[in-house]
């Protein structure tokens, strides 16, 4: 089937299934109805939920993805990772079928042409993966913060939590030139890569290598997190919130003086709210 052919085909099926993508997601992985299951493994449309997700029958939608963007489903590369998926946790899975298309790609004749059909693919799991590849790219961080930068921005919460793992070892490895690269992010206009900056940067997060520098001085991210203080998204103070919880683990006497320092010069319902959230763990040990 020639390109041009190929794209049109998938436009049509991603069309047929625009009824979809409306949905409200199962709370049972056994009461997704199987014409979604079908839709998603075949990387029609994104999960809604964490249970469609997990429902994903990554063969199926590692095969599809790769004939969507041009690859050779069939390779033995592609073959023998969907074949050992099972030894490995589930989101390693993920990691790993990244890497096989990464390998394959960098083969293919359009190179870029693949990695931006997979960056802008229908699938949410599929521009997770294509996230991944900035890990593999062995660009400087700042290289790879400029990649990663769309999926910081993705309108999939799945994406964009992929978006700041990707980056987080560099980051760790790098630390004082990501805290001066990431000051223009904290002042988008876009709240998605404000929160990326911080969430890329807490001292603990979540399923990541903590950051022992910050954990020791979290004063150092200071030029972060000053402008973000009294942001009007919620998704964002949200995150503030969790950056200067993970702190008081370490250094409680900061935080406590952050956020008093704060509530004072800026006293508005944003800034209580992060303070409020971010001394959470404190005032359960004072309490």
């Amino acid at each position: 089937m020639a390109p041009g052919t190929e794209v049109a085909s998938l436009a049509a099926a991603i069309e047929a299934v625009e009824h979809l993508k409306a949905r409200k997601g199962a709370f049972r992985i056994a009461l997704i109805p199987p014409e979604v299951l079908r839709a998603l493994n075949d990387g029609l449309i994104e999960t809604v939920n964490l249970n469609e997700f997990l429902a994903l029958e990554l063969p199926q939608l590692a095969r599809s993805v790769a004939g969507h963007i041009g690859l050779d489903a069939a390779s033995e590369r592609l073959v023998d990772t969907l074949a050992m998926l099972s030894a490995f946790k589930p989101m390693q899975r993920h990691g790993h079928i990244a890497r096989a298309l990464y390998d394959l790609a960098a083969l293919h004749d359009e190179r870029d042409a693949v990695a931006h059909r997979l960056a802008t693919h229908a699938s949410d799991v599929a521009r997770c993966w294509a996230a991944q590849w900035v890990t593999l790219s062995q660009l400087p961080l700042a290289g790879q913060l400029e990649a990663v930068r769309r999926f910081a921005a993705d309108p999939h919460f799945g994406v964009r939590e992929i978006a700041w793992m990707a980056v987080r070892d560099a980051v760790v490895g790098s630390l004082d030139e990501a805290l001066a690269l990431l000051q223009p992010w904290v002042r988008d206009e876009d709240p998605n890569i404000r929160r990326f900056a911080s969430e890329l940067t807490r001292p603990r997060g979540v399923w990541c290598a903590q950051i022992e520098a910050l954990k020791a001085e979290p004063w150092r991210a200071l030029p972060l997190l000053e402008p973000l203080r009294a942001d009007g998204s919620r998704y964002v103070q949200n995150s503030v919130a969790n950056w200067l919880n993970d702190a008081s683990k370490t250094q409680a006497e900061w935080v406590d003086g952050v956020c008093a320092r704060w509530m004072k010069e800026s006293n508005t319902p944003e800034t209580r709210y992060i303070a409020k959230r971010a001394l959470r763990t404190l005032a359960k040990t004072s309490g």
